[in-house]
């Protein structure tokens, strides 16, 4: 349970830069007081009409997947080896099936034409070896094989555009997998007729109650089984310093003795802080605490439409380095164990680089999980990032 007692004033407040005033931009102004809006105006014009689109693309840029699309079409169109390669596999997959259905629908064993990939286990159920739904399965394998085989080694396709338009294929044959519909699949009909299709009634029982919570705005489904301070975050603990973009919790000791030096967690503004102390077998805020560590952690509060023009660099100052001076004005002279989290230990990466260039010797440790701090190689999210 966290409780909220007077906050601590750090022994050093945090300075927060102010953006510098540059030269005024010669708008152009034209006689009689009607001034044009001007270079800036017309990038913020762009960028309202960016953010519309994006609401309803989910973040992704329709012009970067058409970009994709066309590199690997047009490029395809003009590889007719590469064409005639597609057309012999697809002629030998076909032949492979129609072999192995002639075997299967006379109810002998019939040796699989494909395995799926490690990991897939959406056809592991025995029920999937019984036709027809062995012939489905198998031949959505075959499909999938065969179009992994059409998006890559397109010659021309660069490498980002390839990966692009091979990750869409995936996801759009998924939607159509065997396993996905419900007349298709033997778990879900075996299931229906166990029920006598209360399962169905069920599940459109709770898709309306899903729809009708995000029309209203109420949270989901069973979040009010995780209470903070009842169900999750039940460490003991206080807030000891609070400004306008975190709280800082100082977790109270469970050891007669505790470490000389603190250790300062820093999670992601994305996450709560609970994050990392959802229950008491599952904490590692307790862990750390049942092990003499001193643990504070920051919280962020969550921002507004205020909050628009908060920048990477006010987080580092008024977030991090307010939450150290707060902990070295709590437990002087002593150096901090500092941990990051997700993004929050990507700007603990930043803030412990800005301390070195200033000489700023308070941290004793940084480390980082789940963090990123090169971001050249971000796995599958690098497919959505790019100019556009």
């Amino acid at each position: 349970m966290i409780q909220s007692p007077p906050p601590v004033t750090p022994a050093r407040e945090p300075v927060v830069p102010t953006a510098a005033s540059g030269p005024a931009l010669d708008t152009g102004a034209v006689p009689g007081g009607t001034e044009p809006l001007g270079e800036e105006g017309f990038r913020a014009f762009d960028r309202m009409v960016q953010a519309m689109v994006a609401r309803g693309t989910g973040g992704l840029s329709p012009a970067a997947l058409w970009l994709a699309l066309a590199d690997w079409s047009i490029h395809l169109a003009a590889a007719p080896g590469k064409r005639t390669e597609l057309g012999l596999k697809a002629v030998r997959k076909a032949a492979r099936l129609q072999a192995y259905a002639l075997h299967a629908m006379t109810g002998a064993a019939a040796e699989p034409c494909i395995t799926p990939l490690p990991g897939d286990d959406r056809f592991s159920d025995p029920a999937w070896r019984a036709w027809p739904y062995s012939y489905m399965a198998q031949s959505f394998l075959l499909t999938q094989q065969w179009w992994h085989n059409v998006t890559r080694e397109v010659p021309g396709v660069s490498p980002h555009h390839q990966d692009v338009v091979s990750f869409l294929a995936k996801q759009m044959l998924d939607v159509f997998s065997p396993s996905n519909l419900p007349f298709t699949n033997p778990e879900v009909i075996q299931r229906t007729r166990e029920t006598s299709g209360a399962n169905i009634v069920q599940g459109v029982q709770n898709w309306i109650e899903d729809q009708s919570r995000k029309a209203s705005g109420a949270p989901p489904v069973g979040v009010e089984a995780f209470q903070p301070g009842r169900d999750v975050a039940v460490t003991p603990g206080a807030v000891v310093y609070r400004n306008h973009l975190l709280e800082l919790i100082q977790y109270s000791p469970s050891t007669p003795t505790v470490q000389a030096e603190p250790v300062l967690i820093v999670p992601a503004w994305i996450m709560k802080y609970y994050i990392l102390d959802l229950s008491p077998q599952n904490s590692l805020i307790r862990y750390l605490v049942d092990r003499g560590h001193t643990v504070f952690c920051i919280s962020w509060r969550n921002v507004t439409a205020e909050d628009r023009d908060l920048s990477l660099e006010d987080y580092r100052i008024q977030g991090l380095m307010a939450a150290l001076d707060a902990v070295s004005a709590i437990v002087p002279g002593a150096k901090v164990h500092a941990t990051g989290y997700c993004l929050g230990g990507t700007l603990l990466a930043i803030a412990a680089a800005a301390m070195a260039r200033v000489q700023d010797q308070r941290l004793a440790s940084v480390s980082l999980f789940a963090a990123q701090t090169d971001f050249s190689e971000p796995g599958e999210l690098q497919l959505f990032i790019d100019d556009s």
